[in-house]
């Protein structure tokens, strides 16, 4: 385990009036009484812990004390708001989740047994796990891991402690088979039912869900709403199907009146009129459940793009819906960072060269890229499907038509990809990199390729390309393979480009070694390096696993004739080496091609068999063999992130004066006090 580093200490005294963060922090104020001085020295960053395949850390917050007070309380308030939404992720993945967790956290708080033994620690890196995944299913590979201490174990620490749950809830967690897949992808069987995700009531059918909604997506027209987006679908004893929808007054209501809550705070403080729209109609659609409100939300948040607070906030993105229509609860806080946006802003003002010169057919090319907004933003807080676990880059909204007519919002977030630069090693790189040119590449040119790679993805690539007419949408059409295939898509983009001397004339990059870099480093990882993810002989379930695989290995093929890639074998280990990048960037060109048109004329039967052929299949051999060259580097294969504590400082009349920002004493420590403070549906 990487050490960690200590917490700097924020306060350094302690009177009744304080100065404004956003000050100088002198030690007097204008009218000549004591203040305090808060220390603004940057927070220390590192591992706070690891265990299992994962490692947490923590991240800083640049440019919160150069904001004005009212902005630190719009952060803050929006930093609230996500947290109080919390539980509802852990319920949305598994219906027994909270139970779980609650049991889980009883013991560790309360048992005063033994606790240096094999078995506790057993028990603590299962509890930790659950923390990690909002869940006992993996929070990549939707798998459901098994503890590894004994049923006899558990039972007697939850006799000894006085914890509570159900005996039937205790034999699904040990029992390999129940409830194993949060999320199955395989369309063999019914999607539905072999998936263990909460989205769903007990015995609905993938047929009920299609049925349901058939009539609904037939007549929606031009600009239909995302339907399903914030509901449970669940069957009557009758054999109707309706949907429990997540609003104040329905599902969710004791978390989402708290959401709402610190929502009126936020609005109180916007830093424009357009911001404050559109907070309102966010809370409009949290007390409805209308989903048009979330139409109307989505396009006015779209282009409210002055400010220099932004936020995610809502049930979002549908990966963890088999049939990906349903939205996890997520929340990021966003600080804008101006010199990166200012430098990243030349790919929006571009996106119709982009548009323009792809290799796309010129049917399915917009005419017009309306309103792609990219900003780089610093993290203030996150909850939900973002947390631990987090993106690194994010394009929303995902409603087509929105996105085409209305524009999107593009983010990479800056503090999140620093923090996993400053404790990312060479190990990997050096072990499965062909050559020293390859790795010297990399070092060189790997950090900007990789940052390119996300930006092209989010701002280019998800705004490319268009559906034709009388097409329904990419969920209706391309289904359970629509995520994958629009994941490839915004990845080819990038890849595509990445290799165009048009970077180097906008002064993005500095030459084309930038995106041989990033070529080496994709073929590299979809061939090879992620599938150390993968428990030995699974096949790739997660929709991003499989388009990296498929975009690699499609390439590999395509490239054999003339040996564009080659699959090379040195003292018994396997390297990729690539030969010729014009010929694979003209093969990445290909495959944009006939994605864009599979998501154009919604060819299922083609979206399908591009996926199953080269995203889903592990070839099991590499699978080992790259699974005993990983075990030797001692590298966790996953990270996520605690939130640094944000703490408003009060003065003698209970306004807020300021803030105070530290690191959580632990990775257990938060989740515990996240459980006190925001367990609104655990209780």
């Amino acid at each position: 385990m990487k050490s960690i580093k200590k917490v700097l200490p924020i306060f350094l005294m302690s009177t009744t009036i304080l100065t404004a963060c956003g000050g100088s922090g002198d030690s007097s104020g204008s009218d000549g009484k004591d203040t305090i001085a808060i220390d603004k020295t940057p927070l220390e960053t590192g591992v706070i812990d690891r265990f299992a395949d994962v490692q947490v850390l923590q991240y800083d917050i640049p440019g919160f004390y150069e904001l004005s007070l009212d902005q630190q309380k719009l952060v803050y308030y929006l930093y609230e708001a996500g947290l109080a939404g919390r539980d509802i992720i852990w319920d949305q993945n598994y219906r027994h989740n909270l139970a779980i967790r609650n049991c889980l956290e009883h013991i560790v708080e309360n048992y005063e047994g033994d606790k240096s033994g094999e078995e506790w620690n057993n028990f603590m890196v299962y509890t930790k796990r659950v923390w990690f995944s909002n869940g006992i299913h993996h929070h990549y590979s939707m798998d459901k891991f098994l503890p590894k201490f004994s049923r006899e174990y558990f039972d007697q620490l939850i006799a000894d402690s006085g914890a509570e749950l159900d005996v039937a809830i205790r034999d699904i967690m040990f029992d390999p088979k129940a409830d194993k897949k949060r999320v199955s992808l395989d369309d063999s069987k019914d999607l539905i039912l072999n998936s263990a995700t909460n989205f769903y009531g007990e015995n609905v059918t993938q047929a009920d869900v299609d049925g349901f909604y058939a009539e609904k997506m037939a007549n929606a027209g031009a600009h239909p709403v995302e339907f399903g987006l914030n509901s449970q679908l669940v069957k009557n004893d009758d054999g109707t199907v309706e949907e429990r929808v997540w609003k104040v007054g329905g599902m969710y209501n004791d978390a989402i009146v708290e959401v709402v809550k610190w929502l009126e705070l936020a609005k109180g403080v916007a830093e424009n009129e357009e911001q404050g729209k559109a907070l309102g109609l966010l809370i409009e659609y949290y007390q409805t459940g209308d989903l048009q409100k979330w139409v109307d939300y989505n396009i006015t948040w779209s282009q409210a793009t002055e400010g220099d607070i932004d936020y995610i906030q809502g049930f979002v993105e549908v990966y963890g819906d088999p049939v990906g229509m349903r939205g996890s609860y997520e929340s990021i806080v966003q600080i804008n960072d101006f010199e990166a946006s200012d430098r990243m802003a030349v790919l929006a003002e571009n996106a119709q060269w982009f548009e323009d010169n792809s290799s796309i057919m010129d049917e399915h090319k917009k005419a017009d890229v309306v309103g792609v907004s990219y900003k780089v933003v610093n993290v203030a807080g996150e909850s939900g499907d973002s947390s631990p676990s987090t993106p690194i880059g994010v394009n929303l909204p995902n409603n087509n038509w929105i996105r085409a007519e209305h524009g999107s919002k593009s983010v990479s977030l800056g503090n999140i990809v620093e923090a996993y630069n400053n404790v990312g090693g060479e190990g990997i790189l050096t072990e499965f990199a062909h050559d020293q040119e390859e790795i010297d590449r990399t070092i060189a040119h790997g950090k900007i390729g990789s940052k390119m790679h996300t930006a092209m993805h989010e701002v280019i690539g998800h705004a490319s390309g268009k559906i034709n007419e009388g097409i329904g949408t990419p969920k209706e059409t391309l289904k359970n393979y629509a995520s994958t295939l629009e994941e490839a898509r915004a990845d080819l983009v990038a890849l595509y480009f990445l290799l165009d001397e048009k970077l180097v004339e906008l002064g993005l990059i500095e030459s084309t070694e930038v995106g041989k870099a990033e070529y080496d480093d994709y073929i590299r990882n979809g061939l090879m390096v992620q599938l150390r993810r993968l428990e030995p002989g699974a096949d790739i379930e997660e929709a991003h696993m499989r388009n990296r695989q498929l975009v690699a290995a499609w390439a590999f093929e395509k490239g054999q004739k003339e040996n564009v890639i080659e699959k090379v074998k040195r003292d018994g280990k396997t390297y990729f080496e690539i030969h010729d990048y014009e010929k694979l960037r003209v093969i990445f060109g290909d495959l944009l091609r006939e994605i864009q048109r599979i998501k154009s004329e919604g060819d299922f039967a083609a979206g399908k068999a591009l996926v199953e052929d080269y995203g889903v299949k592990v070839d099991q051999a590499i699978h080992k063999e790259v699974l005993d060259r990983v075990a030797t580097l001692d590298i966790a294969p996953y990270n996520g992130f605690v939130n640094p504590v944000i703490t408003p400082i009060k003065d003698e009349n209970g306004e807020i004066v300021g803030f105070e920002l530290k690191q959580p004493e632990s990775f257990e420590a938060q989740m515990l006090s996240y459980s006190k403070q925001y367990g609104h549906l655990a209780k």
